[in-house]
């Protein structure tokens, strides 16, 4: 796994941004048109130039060409399904502790999005393995993956159904973006190490209470913490600072907790929430 450095090779993604911010996501393919707006560029003319050249179209429109950031990738690419956004991606890598070498197992994997962000967190000597039941979210995700990081031989995407069973063991983390975590909670717990971390990605807070209630029925996890991150970006001009009028405000909660090492004794009581 590598990310491009350098000029703009061809293959790669990369991004047009125009005066007024807006971003069109396009692959330079050799002998390829690529067509912005009103007008067109050809793909050869852009492989070989460094990233931050001001180009122009054949309409005469002016954009800066850059590489995507991970933050810019994942609201522009294909998808079939709905991905988890950079604002908790982000949230989800610090409070998970996601640290290079980590072992982890990924349930749910959409478009790919956080499979990215975790690749990236773990470094090569860290091992991914991915569950999606779906065949064609498994082959996108790898299509949207190996188009941002290249060919990544430390992820393992399994076409298969976690709740027939996960075979790894011994792993640091756990991460579901399925709509009834509280299923799993066994086969994850049989997964994770004493003290790893599982992570759960949930849009409503109905989700979330039946989650933690499970979690606190049983003795495998403890120390649940729940909490939602509001985005918002500001506009700043040499005489005009405000709030943007749009904000990201609520896309879903995210609800982590610790693999309990034991099962606690008679009158023994879970740690407060923090």
């Amino acid at each position: 796994m590598k990310r491009n450095s350098g000029r703009l090779q061809a293959g790669e993604a990369v991004l047009f941004i125009d005066r007024k911010q807006r971003e069109y996501m396009r692959q330079l393919a050799p002998g390829k048109r690529i067509h912005i707006r009103n007008g067109f560029f050809w793909a050869d003319h852009l492989i070989g130039l460094a990233e931050g050249h001001t180009v122009y179209n054949s309409a005469g429109e002016a954009f800066v060409l850059v590489r995507p950031t991970i933050a810019q990738f994942i609201p522009n690419l294909p998808r079939q399904a709905q991905p988890i956004y950079p604002k908790d991606i982000g949230p989800i890598l610090l409070w998970g502790d996601f640290f290079p070498g980590a072992h982890v197992v990924e349930i749910g994997v959409g478009p790919g999005a956080l499979s990215m962000g975790i690749l990236q967190a773990i470094g090569p000597e860290g091992r991914l393995v991915s569950y999606e039941v779906r065949s064609d979210f498994a082959a996108r995700a790898r299509q949207n993956v190996e188009l941002l990081l290249g060919p990544v031989p430390h992820w393992q995407l399994k076409q298969a159904d976690a709740f027939a069973g996960i075979e790894e063991r011994n792993v640091d983390r756990a991460v579901i973006d399925l709509p009834e975590p509280w299923l799993l909670l066994a086969q994850v717990a049989a997964a994770l190490r004493p003290g790893g971390v599982l992570v759960s990605y949930l849009p409503t807070v109905l989700q979330v209470k039946e989650l933690v209630d499970q979690m606190r029925r049983g003795a495998e996890f403890g120390l649940v913490q729940v909490f939602e991150l509001l985005q918002r970006f500001w506009h700043v001009e040499e005489r005009s600072m405000r709030p943007e009028h749009r904000m990201v405000a609520h896309t879903g909660f995210i609800v982590t907790a610790r693999r309990l090492a034991h099962v606690p004794g008679p009158g023994a009581t879970e740690p407060p929430l923090r």
